[in-house]
């Protein structure tokens, strides 16, 4: 059993991830902007409290005492090529500060390659309407991959998107990049608890589809 913080808990993916981790024994620290809207993960035992990923300081405070993170969080509201970055910084500064040594975080699927080697983002066909959000994202994994720190990330990503209505399966396996690719939000949350249990991949962002 280990303590473990999910910022941005309050998501599907993060919701995901917390009954995941329960379902694991682990002990949770559900950050979410507003916790008198989770009363339902209060009832589920975990500690739900206020948050903004983006505060170094708030992130160092919060993540204390924990020996791992999940980054499942996103601002609709703000621009994404700010938002983004200044997770991914503040996650890699308070997240030192507090001794936390593992983070896994919730990637898009159209920053990974695809099989013919292209961004998914850039194959013929994938949708465009919101590719200012695809390269927001990317830029806050690139602030990961170009930083010089002792944390131990991962990125992890649905290899195509989310089975919205899909059940838990308890399978999957790592994909390339790949718009026809489905995986259950449950099945996910089983990729990220098992990078935090028995990590396997280190340093780079990596697809998942049903298995």
């Amino acid at each position: 059993m280990s303590e473990i913080i999910v910022f941005g808990a309050g998501g599907r993916a993060g919701r995901a991830a917390v009954a995941e981790a329960l379902r694991r024994g682990h002990r949770v620290t559900a950050v979410v902007r507003d916790p008198a809207g989770h009363g339902d993960l209060v009832a589920d035992g975990v500690r739900v409290v206020a948050g903004d990923v983006t505060d170094a300081d708030g992130v160092a405070r919060l993540a204390e005492g924990h020996g791992a993170a999940i980054n499942a969080a996103a601002d609709l509201g703000s621009q994404p090529d700010v938002f983004f970055p200044a997770a991914s910084r503040a996650l890699l500064d308070g997240l030192a500060r507090a001794g936390v040594d593992r983070l896994v975080a919730v990637g898009l699927a159209s920053g990974l390659k695809s099989e013919s080697g292209a961004l998914l983002m850039d194959t013929p066909g994938y949708p465009q309407e919101y590719r200012g959000f695809y390269l927001g994202h990317a830029a806050g994994t690139e602030v990961l991959c170009t930083a010089t720190t002792a944390l131990d990330w991962v990125v992890l990503s649905p290899a195509g998107d989310f089975d919205h209505g899909g059940a838990r399966t308890g399978r999957y396996r790592q994909a390339a990049g790949d718009a026809a690719s489905r995986i259950s939000y449950a099945d996910f949350a089983i990729a990220l608890l098992d990078e935090i249990d028995t990590p396997r991949h280190h340093r780079t962002h990596l697809g998942v589809e049903e298995g």
